[in-house]
């Protein structure tokens, strides 16, 4: 894996504050989060977290570069995003490997995760291109009236552990072209997949001169996060995460009338009627419920059957059941790795 980090531009303390005011900020006196490999309970490295000072001058500068990027024209946004795409391209195998190393997900999950950022990496370039509006006849002498879409400005990102990379870039691509910047505020147990995203970022940034459209903090506690929650700077904060906090989220963002998107826990069930073909249900129930050791929005959590083909199911779970290979997740037969702790 030290080949994967240095591709990837990390070390073995790596500092958690990235601003286009100061670049990569590190307090000495800030705490340090561990990264742990939950297949291992080894130490893969670790990130210095974020100070309440560095903060305000991370939130200063996204502000500015909300005002720069804004006056960009929208199709010249979408070549950003179309670059940042191509780099994720160049670096989908080791950030794969990353995510499943730090958050326990299996390879071929990892992977699938990085190709999600590439794919709405695509369709934001294209979105860039169709930002319309509706233009209306008038009542009045020699006036039009139409719609014009104007940027938020920041746009807050909160993801958790168990997508530690793909939900960012569902809402930081698509804000980037619509005019907005992004500060992310990721989930402590995977906190080095957004490091390593970050200089990903970075890369395409300064190569082609593009201001810091996005930007990231790590908060060792949840101070920072709700002092993010209720911030007037911050236009729209995406959550993702339990419905509990969720609703704490939504609550104090609407206190202050902001905008929110919340993607909260569920409880999914997978109906299996009397034409159902087994063969492809079978697979889906299995993975459904144990893909990502259920720690996903997702999960199978009910299977709803037709009382004439249950005995059938029954059987046919119970020795795909007895299939299922656990493990470590980089290895390729690997169905289900580990939990990402106890706690969860």
């Amino acid at each position: 894996m030290n080949a994967v980090f240095e591709r990837l531009g990390l070390s073995a303390v790596n500092a958690g504050t990235w601003t286009s005011a100061g670049g990569w900020l590190a307090d000495e006196k800030a705490p340090v989060v561990d990264s742990i490999n939950p297949s291992s309970g080894q130490v893969i490295a670790s990130v210095r977290a974020t100070t309440a000072a560095q903060y305000e001058q991370l939130m200063a500068a996204a502000h500015a570069a909300a005002l720069a990027w804004r006056s960009v024209p929208a199709p010249k946004r979408g070549e950003a995003v179309r670059l940042m795409g191509e780099e994720l391209r160049k670096h989908k195998s080791d950030l794969g490997s990353l995510v499943s190393l730090e958050m326990g997900k299996i390879k071929a999950e990892g992977d699938g995760e990085v190709q999600e950022m590439i794919d709405i990496a695509d369709f934001a370039v294209g979105q860039s291109r169709m930002l319309y509006g509706l233009s209306m006849h008038s009542e009045r002498p020699n006036h039009r009236m139409f719609e014009q879409w104007h940027p938020l400005g920041v746009v807050g990102v909160i993801s958790a552990f168990n997508f530690p990379v793909a939900v960012w870039a569902w809402n930081a691509f698509l804000a980037a072209v619509c005019g907005n910047v992004t500060v992310w505020k990721p989930s402590l147990k995977t906190a080095l997949c957004a490091v390593a995203v970050q200089h990903i970022c970075n890369r395409v940034l300064e190569r082609h001169g593009y201001p810091g459209i996005f930007q990231l903090f790590v908060d060792a506690s949840h101070d920072l996060a709700t002092r993010f929650v209720d911030d007037r700077r911050v236009a729209l904060v995406s959550f993702t995460g339990s419905t509990h906090v969720g609703r704490d989220v939504g609550e104090r963002v609407a206190r202050r009338l902001g905008k929110s998107l919340l993607e909260l826990g569920g409880n999914n069930a997978i109906i299996v009627d009397e034409f159902a073909n087994l063969d492809l249900a079978v697979p889906s129930i299995v993975f459904g419920a144990v893909g990502t050791a259920g720690q996903r929005c997702t999960t199978t959590r009910r299977v709803l059957v037709d009382e004439s083909r249950l005995a059938d199911l029954e059987q046919r779970l119970g020795r795909a059941d007895e299939e299922e290979r656990v493990g470590d997740p980089l290895e390729p037969r690997t169905l289900m790795g580990p939990l990402i702790d106890a706690g969860d």
